[in-house]
């Protein structure tokens, strides 16, 4: 009788590779790193939409709404249909509070402190530079009312 030879894989060969997988996985997955832009950029793209949504709503509306913005969030506020105060559109699904994706945003609006959209279709440029301390993006609105994400140097 002849002995028989297994065939296949030992188990500490089996276990060998096993170990190359895992370290060369976790050497992948932690020199995959996240875009430190993307919290940024999705504020800016988000509020760019919704500086799109007020102008319509203001030029539908005809009455002027303001932006106000800090660290934490932003908010656009009109004057109530009585005149006696301000409306939060708190109950609007696309204009109410909300906060930054980003954990510190710093605003910047020019020209001047704050910004109104009214009513006129044609109406100056402006443009809100949104900073998170080591990079910035801008929201520009043209005269015609075209908004759009910038990245400026």
């Amino acid at each position: 009788m002849t002995p028989s030879r297994q065939q296949g894989f030992t188990l500490i060969e089996l276990m060998v590779v096993l170990v190359i997988i895992g370290i060369a996985s976790a050497a992948i997955s932690l020199s995959i790193r996240p875009d430190p832009l993307q919290g940024l950029r999705k504020d800016a793209e988000r509020l760019a939409q919704l500086l799109q949504v007020a102008q319509a709503e203001a030029r539908v509306d005809g009455r002027p709404i303001s932006w106000r913005a800090d660290a934490k969030g932003f908010a656009f506020s009109r004057p109530s249909d009585d005149g006696r105060g301000l409306d939060q559109f708190k109950d609007d699904p696309q204009l109410r509070p909300r906060p930054w994706e980003s954990p510190s945003i710093k605003v910047h609006i020019e020209p001047g402190p704050r910004l109104v959209l009214n009513a006129e279709w044609i109406d100056a440029p402006l443009q809100v530079q949104l900073s998170d301390g080591q990079h910035s993006l801008t929201v520009q609105r043209t005269a015609t009312g075209v908004v759009r994400v910038v990245a400026l140097p």
